[in-house]
């Protein structure tokens, strides 16, 4: 069970691949006004868990609507709970972190507590392979080819491969086991690592596969991509306490110190030290700064810089390559939900693989 500070965009949150196998809290506390509508899905369905919420809307009144959010959840068999004191709920995982959480009616509340004590840990679990393609895949972009993507599905969402489209990638969608040199033979002009669920260390053969095209072919990764990405640099990942979940979280561009509100979803994140000679400093009280992540670590593949940082714990949200074209971060900058801050990734990553 995990929180999620989104005020808005329940239903990307329930569709997200990357929340497979969670229970998600929002925090917000009214949640379902504005309904339902097939276009804001960013999977063919829903992906959590669970849902708990404090004040499920009776009413949707949005043009845009379709349908009222509950009845959405029941089409789509999500257990869902309303009426709970989420605010107390949020802070009893943040004191004591995300943990497994059983829900159910007309159940004794020690079978539901009999359930959640057997569920098995985040850490070890690849659950990649519960949302990745089953075959290959191509979306067309929305104007003439200029370049040709090959997108890694740990658990991709729409709105992702609609931002590469639209910046004129032909994108070649493959499942997370994808070997490279299956990727580079259908002679991409680059290769994006998508978001995904769980821990990032069990996902073995897409780490083999990244290794296999760094210094070969441009890389782009966000979410669960920068993590598989840093494990096959070198580095190492941590699980958080109790995530990152939510479009308000803050993260310092370490170039220029420009703060960006991003989207966030993840419970894992790089550890650049373990590449670095000595240890981080202790954390002092205040906003979190720089000195917390090393200036720059060496690895097989070259120096590694920290681009990005979040404002709120101090960890590593983005890092660059300096002698092989590869960067990522570990926020969404495709903003569904979310703010728009950081969409401008997308060109970046367009100018990398040089579409016009």
């Amino acid at each position: 069970m995990v929180f999620n500070t989104a005020m808005t965009g329940y239903q990307e949150i329930a569709t997200d691949p990357s929340y497979a196998g969670q229970v998600v809290v929002m925090t917000a506390p009214h949640i379902g006004n504005y309904g339902t509508n097939p276009v804001d899905d960013q999977a063919a369905g829903a992906h959590c868990a669970g849902f708990v919420v404090r004040s499920m809307s009776r009413l949707d009144s949005s043009w845009r609507s379709e349908g009222s959010f509950s009845e959405w959840l029941r089409e789509r068999g999500v257990v869902a709970l309303t009426d709970i004191d989420t605010r107390r709920l949020t802070r009893h995982i943040r004191d004591n972190g995300a943990m497994p959480a059983a829900l159910g009616a007309g159940v004794a509340d020690s079978d539901r507590v009999a359930v959640a004590a057997a569920t098995p840990p985040m850490q070890g679990r690849d659950l990649t392979r519960s949302v990745t393609t089953e075959a290959p895949y191509v979306v067309a972009p929305e104007a003439p080819a200029a370049a040709r993507v090959v997108a890694f599905d740990f658990g991709i969402k729409r709105d992702i491969i609609t931002q590469l489209t639209s910046r004129g990638m032909e994108v070649h969608v493959v499942p997370a086991a994808t070997p490279a040199d299956d990727v580079l033979a259908l002679d991409p002009s680059g290769v994006f690592l998508s978001n995904g669920p769980g821990d990032p260390e069990p996902v073995s053969a897409a780490v083999a596969a990244v290794r296999g095209l760094l210094g070969r072919v441009p890389i782009f990764g966000i979410c669960l991509g920068q993590q598989i990405l840093g494990l096959a640099l070198g580095a190492t990942t941590t699980k958080l306490p109790f995530g990152h979940h939510g479009g308000n979280h803050p993260v310092r561009n370490l170039a220029d110190g420009a703060v960006e509100i991003t989207s966030q979803n993840h419970g894992f994140t790089v550890d650049l030290w373990a590449l670095a000679e000595g240890a981080p400093p202790p954390r002092q009280p205040g906003i979190p700064g720089p000195e917390l992540l090393p200036a720059a670590v060496e690895s097989e593949y070259g120096v590694i810089v920290p681009t990005h940082q979040n404002l709120n714990d101090g960890t590593l949200e983005g890092f660059e390559c300096r002698d092989v074209a590869a960067f990522s971060v570990q926020y969404h900058p495709e903003a569904a939900p979310g703010p728009n801050d950081a969409a401008r990734l997308f060109d970046r990553f367009a100018r990398v693989i040089e579409v016009d």
